[in-house]
């Protein structure tokens, strides 16, 4: 059974947002993916020169969206 499951890094351990569905001492193979909005994922096949955050930032501020302009 393979499952994904969201989690946060606190104090160098994964805080799990939900219990999983595991028995105790069960063994399990654990893969880490930070996790990256798509936007960021494939900024750089946009021919963006700049960094990633920057990107983000204009993408979801609200001061950048056209239809909220005055």
């Amino acid at each position: 059974m393979t499952m994904t499951v969201d989690a946060v890094y606190v104090g160098g351990t994964l805080k799990l947002e939900h219990p999983l569905p595991l028995k105790e001492h069960e063994k399990v193979r654990v893969t880490v993916e930070p996790e990256t909005s798509p936007l960021v994922a494939g900024y750089g096949m946009m021919g963006w020169t700049g960094d990633a955050e920057t990107l983000e930032r204009f993408a979801i501020s609200p001061e950048f969206d056209p239809n909220e302009a005055p």
